[in-house]
């Protein structure tokens, strides 16, 4: 009989792994999710193609870009920031940003899509 309750309480298990799997799956899912929210604006796409060919500051950044204020560009960053896709590096009175892993890994997806 004890066989037989083990094998009763198998599915109980399947189940709670299978549903702990579908959470872990959904959280991934919403991660990506705001990742791609916070790069859906062109000016972010922008400035992580650029921070993929070299580390940046703001003011490099302002003038690659051409069209951006200093203001802009620092918001733009710091969504980027929070977003874990960039991190920034201090030398003197300025920060240098580059990307994070995950920030590379999306500029090389973008970058293959551009072209």
């Amino acid at each position: 009989m004890a066989a037989t309750s083990a094998r009763a309480a198998a599915p109980g298990r399947s189940t709670k792994t299978a549903a702990a799997a579908s959470a872990r799956r959904l959280a991934e899912i919403r991660r990506v999710a705001d990742l791609l929210k916070q790069v859906s604006d062109p000016t972010r796409l922008q400035v992580l193609l650029l921070l993929g060919e070299k580390e940046r500051n703001v003011t490099e950044l302002c003038a690659d870009l051409g069209t951006q204020s200093q203001p802009a560009v620092s918001h733009h960053l710091a969504l980027l920031r929070h977003g874990r896709l960039i991190e920034p590096r201090r030398s003197g009175k300025h920060n240098f940003y580059a990307l994070t892993d995950a920030g590379r890994e999306l500029s090389r997806v973008v970058q293959s899509i551009v072209g």
